[in-house]
């Protein structure tokens, strides 16, 4: 997938707006980039991702005022984000990330952390595919609804669609942590 294509997917899900995100899976930044597009001036993105090489062409990267700070770590471990406390992040993205987890609930649960009342999570993962070393643990729509539940997040709603080359459909939900009153 190209950065367009990202950019196109993430159109309806991510506002234009301001904001601190964490990319988490970040890979070699595909979705990062396309994330820095759809922010606004002032933005941060920290691209996390375990593998240093993937995400060494992240480094100095900054899109229209947009930095992209890349953070080696594994987002299913103990992980911190240079100066981000907790409830800080606008927004975290997980593009064909979860998939490679086997419990993205407890994972989910430690993360959230960070996220701030009114925060958005983006998902990309894959509907229709059956678990292969490329994607062990598919979470379709409907089990990402399940996932989320007991997390205190809003009901995913999905944003876009695509085909995959590699069988099934991507798709792109969103859930936001709600604005206690």
């Amino acid at each position: 997938m190209n950065i367009a294509d990202a950019e196109a997917l993430l159109a309806t899900a991510v506002p234009r707006q301001a904001g601190d995100w964490a990319d988490l899976g970040a890979g070699d930044g595909t979705f990062s980039r396309a994330l820095a597009r759809r922010l606004e001036s002032g933005s941060r993105i920290y691209a996390v991702d375990r593998d240093r090489a993937a995400i060494a062409s992240l480094e100095g990267l900054a899109s229209d005022s947009v930095e992209v700070i890349p953070v080696s770590g594994d987002f299913t471990r103990d992980l911190q984000l240079p100066g981000v406390g907790a409830g800080e992040l606008s927004g975290m993205l997980f593009a064909n990330a979860l998939h490679f987890v086997p419990n993205p609930d407890v994972v989910l649960a430690r993360l959230l952390r960070w996220l701030r009342p009114g925060g958005r999570v983006v998902i990309v993962e894959y509907e229709g595919r059956r678990p292969s070393r490329w994607v062990p643990f598919p979470i379709s729509a409907e089990r990402l609804r399940e996932i989320v539940a007991g997390l205190g997040l809003s009901q995913p709603v999905i944003t876009a669609t695509h085909p995959s080359a590699y069988g099934g459909s991507l798709y792109v939900a969103v859930t936001d942590r709600p604005v206690e009153s």
